[in-house]
């Protein structure tokens, strides 16, 4: 089994640390060429090496999610598809049977650290649809919340080309902004992101750190040959975008090494994306001024002081339901003389929590049928007026 020497990283809170020496929660993508060989088999010393850093990582106190590319590959290999470019239903099936294969190899690369693996297959519409979103992020936290390392690939086995991502980059990114990660690390054959091509333009400078994607920046991610390319390093940016305006950093790393995130941690070269606020908010800049309500609930005074203080909004606090909204819509929170206390997304459908109102958290299920959240509005989705 492969030691990892990542060192424990100092207490958070400090901004002259490193972004992932501060990270609490980070998602980790691992690039298709990195772990799947040229033959199609799963690169194991490598695998077994990074499973080491994860673990170091989480014994530090970390909650770690991957990404992880490469089922499509395996499973070429196992169905015999390795001449020419694969028809869509071809990916769709080799995705199928490299899935299981990949998460076996993560399991077993994780088992001897003690942690339990747990496969997520994600499309489009899973990061973009509130509802699903929601159902996601919620999996996702129980499951870091449990102690398992959740192990994510698109599933390339139902998604169509008109609604995949056709990248884990950018899969990544949306999954990092889902669950209000601190960092996202993207690692890949590239060390980070340099002013030109540097395999045409020898006198390229590497970049350190990017403070703003501007203009200028994009720019440097023009055609250049595979493994720097548009359809490499432009989808790289993109992740960043989508990381940043959710308050992650994001770092583009080399994971061609053994133990490339001990490598990271240890001031490796990589260019950090550097987040200018936090996750939580950004997240709730979002939920304040991105959506428009589509209803409203009347809290009594008691649970406008709750809400004062920080607290969820609880069923039983609730006098009044209005509109039409369903799971995740977003809603205005009014006072007992109908003033916005707040905005949030509702964990229940208008009707539903029309049937709550007033209630217990203990009864949602008799009065549903079915066991849901305890909190009408979880304080992570509310934003006070």
């Amino acid at each position: 089994m492969a030691e990892s020497p990542l060192a424990e990283a100092p207490e958070a809170g400090s901004q002259s640390q490193p972004p992932l020496a501060r990270a609490r929660r980070l998602v980790v993508k691992i690039g298709s060429s990195l772990l799947v060989d040229d033959s199609g088999q799963v690169r194991r010393p490598w695998l077994e090496a990074l499973a080491a850093d994860l673990a170091a990582l989480r014994r530090d106190g970390r909650e770690v999610v991957v990404v992880s590319s490469g089922a499509i590959a395996v499973g070429r290999r196992l169905l015999g598809l390795t001449r020419g470019a694969p028809k869509l239903e071809e990916k769709q099936a080799a995705a199928a049977v490299g899935q299981i294969r990949l998460a076996h190899a993560y399991e077993e690369a994780l088992a001897p650290h003690g942690i339990t693996v747990a496969q997520i297959l994600l499309t489009f519409a899973d990061t973009e649809e509130r509802r699903r979103h929601l159902n996601a992020r919620s999996t996702l936290t129980t499951l870091l919340r449990h102690g398992a390392l959740p192990v994510i690939n698109e599933n390339d086995t139902v998604a169509t080309a008109e609604i995949r991502y056709g990248d884990n980059d950018r899969l990544a990114a949306r999954v990092a902004a889902m669950i209000d990660a601190d960092a996202l690390v993207l690692l890949s054959d590239i060390d980070g992101l340099y002013t030109a091509d540097p395999r045409r333009r020898p006198e390229a400078r590497h970049l350190a750190t990017v403070e703003a994607l501007t203009p200028e920046i994009e720019a440097m991610a023009g055609a250049a040959p595979t493994g720097y390319s548009s359809g490499g390093m432009v989808t790289k940016l993109a992740a960043a975008r989508i990381a940043l305006s959710a308050g992650c950093s994001m770092a583009i790393a080399n994971g061609r090494t053994l133990h490339p995130l001990a490598a990271l941690a240890a001031g490796g070269k990589a260019t950090w994306f550097l987040a200018q606020i936090e996750p939580r908010q950004a997240r709730k800049r979002w939920i304040a001024g991105s959506l428009m309500p589509c209803g409203s609930i009347t809290v009594d005074a008691g649970a406008a002081r709750a809400l004062a203080a920080g607290k969820s909004l609880l069923p039983a606090g609730v006098t009044a339901v209005a509109g039409s909204f369903e799971r995740g819509d977003p809603v205005r929170v009014l006072d007992p003389q109908g003033r916005e206390l707040a905005r949030g997304l509702s964990a229940y459908s208008a009707g539903d929590a029309a049937r709550i109102a007033g209630h217990k958290s203990r009864d949602i299920e008799t009065l549903l049928g079915y066991r849901g959240r305890e909190e009408l509005i979880h304080r992570d989705d509310l934003v006070l007026g």
